[in-house]
Order: structure tokens, then C-alpha cells, then sequence
């Protein structure tokens, strides 16, 4: 069974992500900003017993004194990156071991930046900035080529797998995905489902859906389906090489994008 997971939004549009584990106790994921996840612990009745940060920008970060004054929990950071609070760094491959709760296995991703790390468990992957609902994070330290293979490694995690990221993007991804794609029924359904639940959509939208969903709905994870490989081509002027390429080419599309064209209208 899937553990439970909790999002709760800081700043303008961050996830700090808080897994339960057994007797009340929890771990949290990048902590943007104190105040709401003490609100939230409190709320919760949890108790945190580490905190886990994929990389090193201030939005994932700039909570973590004033919530260690509270919790002084051990910090769990990319030993590829400078943290003045990850007390624990840990590279690709390590195994985080806490109790009441199934190993946590560390990923390298670079991409978003040299050192980022995804956190993977039974049935969740925290992604960061690497991998987001219906789209990806932008390349600020790393290339493309590693950013492609980041996402290729998180691609191939078991579909059920429940993919929470540290932004909630979800309506802005989804027109880019709808444009590159319209004749795709399951964009088309992410879509309306994304207009039903109007006003209340956001935090929805990123609860942690399930792999297979990303792998159906978004670009970045469908560099090799022939409707996204046509776009490129047609965009690009001509056929992308490789699959890094293909990455590069699409980014570069997305980030040129106009992110404030209205979602697209379905019909019944």
C-alpha cells in the first residue's frame, strides 16, 4: 500500500510534502517556509523526525532555521551541493533508514541543478524540481543531457508510484501539454478534470498522482511518442538526434511559451 502523504502549500506556489509514517510521526520534504508546516503539524498531530531537501535553492531551504529551533531533527542534503543545515549528506544510491518507516533510497538527478537529489520510497518519489505534475523544472546548473536521463530514471519507476513535486504548476504545464499534443485524450481529461474542480484545483491537481498519468499526459516524459517527436521536428525545423536534444529543444519550447493562454475548452 501506498504511504500516506501530505502537500502543504508555502510562499506563491511550493510544496512542502509531509510522509506519515507509524505512531504519528513524520518526514518532511523541502522546507520552504516554517510557519505553515508548524500550523500543519500542529493541526496534524504529527511529529517530524527528519527532514529530507532536494537541493539547495532558498525556496526548498529558507524554512529550515526557524523550523530546526522547534524540531531539531537531523537534515538529509545533497552531498553534491553546500548546505549549511544538511547535517546528514547523502549521494546517489544512499539508503535512509528511519523507524516506522520503509527505506528511503537517494537519487542523483541533476538537471534543475548539479546536486539535486529525488527521495524514493514504496509507492512515493519526492522529485523536487526535477520532475513535475505535467512538466519539469527549468535547467539552471545542469544540461539537458542530464536532465533527460534524470527524468528517463524516474520514467521507469513502477506506474502506480506517486509523484510529488515541489511545485504546483499543474493548469500552467497542462496548456503547454494540451498545445503540443490537442488530439490526446488523456491531456484532454486532465484538463476538464483540472476545470471541475475549479478554485480548489491547485493543491488537488498536485496530490501526488500516480506515474502513469505523467507518463500519459506529460511532454517531458514522452520525448519518444511520435505526436511529441512531430511537434519537435516541426518546431525545430527539423528531426531532433538524440534524446537529450529532443529535451533541449522542448525546454527551450516551453520556456518561450506563453503560459497565459486560457486552458482549452473541451467538449463533451
Amino acid at each position: 500500500m501506498p504511504q500516506q502523504v501530505h502537500a502543504v502549500p508555502v510562499l506563491s506556489d511550493n510544496l512542502v510534502w509531509l510522509l506519515e509514517g507509524a505512531d504519528r510521526r513524520c518526514v518532511v520534504v523541502d522546507l520552504g517556509q516554517a510557519e505553515p508546516v508548524l500550523a500543519a503539524l500542529a493541526e496534524s498531530r504529527l511529529t517530524p523526525v527528519a527532514v529530507l531537501i532536494t537541493h539547495h535553492h532558498a525556496d526548498h531551504t529558507a524554512g529550515l532555521a526557524a523550523f530546526l529551533r522547534v524540531y531539531p531533527v537531523p537534515v538529509f542534503g545533497s552531498a553534491h551541493e553546500s548546505s549549511p543545515f544538511a547535517s546528514q549528506p547523502v549521494a546517489d544510491g544512499a539508503v535512509i533508514d528511519l523507524p516506522g518507516f520503509p527505506p528511503l533510497t537517494v537519487w542523483h538527478t541533476p538537471g534543475h541543478t548539479r546536486g539535486h537529489l529525488c527521495f524514493v520510497t514504496e509507492g512515493v518519489a519526492f522529485t523536487g524540481d526535477t520532475l513535475f505534475t505535467a512538466g519539469c523544472g527549468r535547467l539552471f546548473e545542469g544540461s539537458a543531457a542530464q536532465m533527460s536521463r534524470s527524468l528517463a530514471r524516474l520514467a521507469a519507476l513502477p506506474a502506480p508510484t506517486r509523484i510529488c513535486c515541489g511545485h504546483e504548476y499543474t493548469a500552467d504545464n497542462l496548456r503547454f501539454a494540451a498545445f503540443l499534443e490537442p488530439d490526446n485524450p488523456a491531456i484532454a481529461e486532465r484538463v476538464t478534470q483540472l476545470q471541475t474542480q475549479g478554485a480548489a484545483s491547485g493543491l488537488a491537481a498536485a496530490a501526488a498522482p500516480p506515474l502513469s498519468v505523467e507518463l500519459a499526459t506529460n511532454p517531458f516524459l514522452r520525448l519518444s511518442e511520435p505526436s511529441v517527436l512531430s511537434a519537435i521536428a516541426a518546431h525545430g525545423g527539423q528531426p531532433p538526434l538524440s534524446d537529450a536534444e529532443r529535451f533541449a529543444l522542448l525546454r527551450r519550447w516551453k520556456d518561450d511559451y506563453d503560459g497565459l493562454a486560457p486552458l482549452p475548452e473541451q467538449t463533451a
